[in-house]
C-alpha cells in the first residue's frame, strides 16, 4: 500500500464528511437488494457500511434489529439486551432506531444513562455480569460501531449471551433473516415511535460507565500504579471512552491526563492515515501522530479507537507495534497472576507475530492459534481455558486477577492500564521490556501487502487445499507446515499459512476488495523478508493456477 503524502498531517476541511448529508442519506436512501454491496452482510465484526452508498440505512437497522429479536425468541433469550454505541455520526441514529424496534417487540432494553457513549468492553462486561450464576433470563447485547473506520461509516454487531462477538452460525442466521425483511419492504418488522419507545416500561437507563470503572480493580493492580506515581497521557481519539478516563483516575487515585476531550462526528482533530483517509486507528503511527508528538510529556501514553476495543501504547521511544506489546503483556501476565490456572493457555490469531510463540514456549505454556477474528477467543476466555487472547490489530483481553472471565470482547482501556501496571511493577516501560524479549528470542520483522485477486481466485484461496501448494521451501528454508486450518481449534483459516523455522506468510482474500492480503514475518532480517514476500506471491499464484483459476 503506497503512503499518502499527507499521512500523519492534520486533516483539512476537504477531508471532512458532510454530516447533514450523511444523516439525511440514512433516512432517505433505501437499499437496492439487487446490489450485493447494499444487502446485509456480517463480516468478522458485524454489518458495516455507509448511508452515502446505501449500505447502512434506517431500513438496514430496522431489519437487523428485528432479525436479532427473532433469533432471541428462537433461542429463548428473555433477559435484558444491553445496547451501546460509539461516537460515529450514524451510531446515534442507529441506536435510536434499534431501541424503537426492540421496544415495540417488548424486549427489555438497557442503554447508557443520558444516551451517552458506551465502549464495546463495557457492554461485554455488563452481559457477563448479568448472566453470572444464571441459567434463565439471560442477557445479550448490540454494539453500534464501525470500529476505527472513517467517519462516514456505520456498524452494527450482536453479542450473544457469552458476551463476545457472535459466531458465524448466529450471524449467518441473522443476516439471512434481515435480508428477507428488506426484500419484503420490512413487512413483519415491529416499530414504535421514538418518543414513546424511550419511555416504555421495558426500556431503562443503566450506568455502564460506573459499573465498568468500579469493577476494574478485579483485573488491574491500581495500588502498584498509584505507588509508582506514573502520569499517563490518554487520547480517546474522540471515542466512547472519552468520559471513562477521568472516572478511572478519580476512583483509583492515579494520574491520568486526557489530552483531547473533543467528540466531533467529522473527527476533524485527527491526522491523516497512511492511505489519505481519516481513520481512528490507534495502531497507526500516522493516525496517532498527535499523541506521539507528546510522548516526552508522559511516562506512558495510550489511546483507544471509537468503540474502545483497541489499544495504542506510546512509550518514550514512540508507538509500539501491537505485536510487540502483545508479547510483553503475555510474558508479564503469566508471571504476575499467581491465581491463574497453571493450565491457562495463550490465544493468538494466525497472522500475529511468531515472537508470541517463542515467548509462550519460554513460559512453558500452551499456545492456541486461531483464525482471524476475536470471536475465536470467546469460549476460551469465558471458561478460563485462555488466560489471554490477542490479535495483531491491537485487540486483546485477559482474565481477572482471580482467573475468572472479565470480558469476551476486546478491551482497549484495560490494555492501556495493563501497560501502566507493567511499568509500575517492573520499572521499565513496555518498549524496554520488548527489547529484553528480542535479546532472548530474536528480532522479527513483519509486513503486510495486498495483491490483486479475482472473485474466482478468492473463492479458491478461501477454501484452499494444502495439496495445491507444491513448494517444499520458502526463502531458502524447508517448509514445516502448510496450514488451511488453525492448529488451536481446527477451524478453517479462510486462506493459507506457510511456515518455516525462521519465517512464515499467510494469504487471506479480502471480503470487500479484489485483492488478497499477505502477512509475513522473518527472524532473519529485511532481505529474508523480501524473499518471503516474492516467493509467497509465486506460491499462491502457482496454487491458484493449479486449481484452474
Amino acid at each position: 500500500m503506497s503512503l499518502d503524502p499527507r499521512a500523519g498531517k492534520p486533516a483539512t476541511q476537504s477531508d471532512l464528511t458532510n454530516i447533514p448529508r450523511l444523516i439525511s442519506s440514512y433516512y432517505l436512501n433505501k437499499p437496492d437488494m439487487s446490489v450485493p454491496e447494499q444487502r446485509v452482510s456480517f463480516g468478522t465484526s458485524g454489518h458495516r457500511g455507509s448511508s452515502l452508498n446505501g449500505s447502512f440505512t434506517q431500513s438496514h437497522i430496522r431489519a437487523i434489529t428485528q432479525a436479532i429479536v427473532d433469533y432471541r425468541t428462537e433461542q429463548g433469550i428473555t433477559g435484558p439486551l444491553f445496547v451501546g454505541m460509539d461516537t460515529h455520526a450514524l451510531s446515534e441514529a442507529a441506536q435510536a432506531d434499534a431501541i424503537c424496534v426492540l421496544a415495540a417487540n417488548g424486549v427489555k432494553v438497557r442503554y447508557q444513562s443520558g444516551l451517552s457513549y458506551t465502549p464495546t468492553p463495557a457492554v461485554s462486561r455488563e452481559i457477563l455480569a448479568w448472566n453470572k450464576n444464571r441459567t434463565e433470563d439471560l442477557a445479550d447485547g448490540i454494539i453500534i460501531t464501525p470500529s476505527h473506520n472513517p467517519p462516514q461509516d456505520g456498524g452494527f454487531k450482536y453479542n450473544p449471551t457469552n458476551g463476545g462477538p457472535a459466531g458465524a452460525e448466529i450471524t449467518s442466521w441473522v443476516e439471512k433473516k434481515a435480508n428477507e425483511y428488506l426484500e419484503n419492504s420490512l413487512k413483519g418488522v415491529k416499530y414504535e415511535d421514538y418518543s414513546s419507545a424511550i419511555k416504555a416500561p421495558n426500556v431503562e437507563e443503566v450506568d455502564f460507565l460506573q459499573h465498568y470503572v468500579d469493577d476494574l480493580e478485579t483485573i488491574i493492580d491500581f495500588d502498584a500504579i498509584r505507588k509508582a506515581d506514573i502520569e499517563i497521557g490518554i487520547d480517546p481519539l474522540g471515542g466512547a471512552a472519552v468520559y471513562y478516563w477521568d472516572a478511572i483516575a478519580k476512583k483509583y487515585g492515579i494520574k491520568i491526563k486526557v489530552v483531547n476531550y473533543r467528540v466531533d462526528p467529522t473527527f476533524s482533530f485527527m491526522t491523516i492515515d497512511r492511505d489519505g483517509k481519516i481513520r481512528m486507528d490507534c495502531s497507526s503511527q500516522y493516525a496517532m501522530a498527535s499523541l506521539i508528538s507528546m510522548k516526552d510529556k508522559f511516562a506512558l501514553a495510550g489511546a483507544n479507537d471509537p468503540d474502545s476495543d483497541r489499544h495504542g501504547i506510546v512509550c518514550r521511544s514512540g508507538l509500539m507495534n501491537p505485536n510487540h506489546f502483545l508479547a510483553v503483556a503475555i510474558e508479564y501476565l503469566f508471571t504476575h497472576r499467581p491465581q491463574w490456572s497453571k493450565d491457562a493457555e495463550v490465544g493468538k490469531t494466525l497472522v500475529s507475530s511468531s515472537i508470541i510463540d517463542r515467548v509462550v514456549a519460554g513460559l512453558g505454556r500452551k499456545l492456541c492459534e486461531v483464525p482471524v477474528g476475536f470471536k475465536w477467543f470467546v469460549d476460551g476466555l469465558y471458561s478460563g481455558k485462555l488466560g489471554f487472547g490477542g490479535e495483531e490489530s491491537a485487540g486483546a483481553s485477559f482474565l481477572r486477577k482471580d482467573g475468572t472471565v472479565w470480558t469476551t470482547d476486546k478491551d482497549g482501556p484495560v490494555m492501556v492500564l495493563l501497560a501502566a501496571e507493567i511499568m509500575a511493577v517492573t520499572r521499565k516501560d513496555p518498549a524496554e521490556l520488548y527489547a529484553d524479549i528480542v535479546r532472548r528470542y530474536g528480532n522479527p520483522v513483519y509486513r503486510r501487502i495486498d495483491s490483486p485477486c479475482s472473485l474466482s481466485q478468492k473463492k479458491v484461496l478461501k477454501a484452499m487445499d494444502p495439496s495445491l501448494v507444491e513448494a517444499s521451501t520458502l526463502a531458502g528454508e524447508p517448509i514445516v507446515a502448510k496450514l488451511t486450518k488453525a492448529p488451536g481449534n481446527g477451524a478453517a483459516l479462510g486462506g493459507l499459512k506457510v511456515v518455516t523455522e525462521n519465517g512464515w506468510f499467510a494469504a487471506r482474500p479480502s471480503g470487500t476488495e479484489a485483492i488478497y492480503k499477505i502477512y509475513m514475518e522473518s527472524f532473519k532480517g529485511e532481505e529474508h523478508l523480501d524473499l518471503i514476500q516474492k516467493e509467497a506471491v509465486e506460491i499462491v499464484s502457482a496454487a491458484l493456477k493449479k486449481a484452474g483459476v
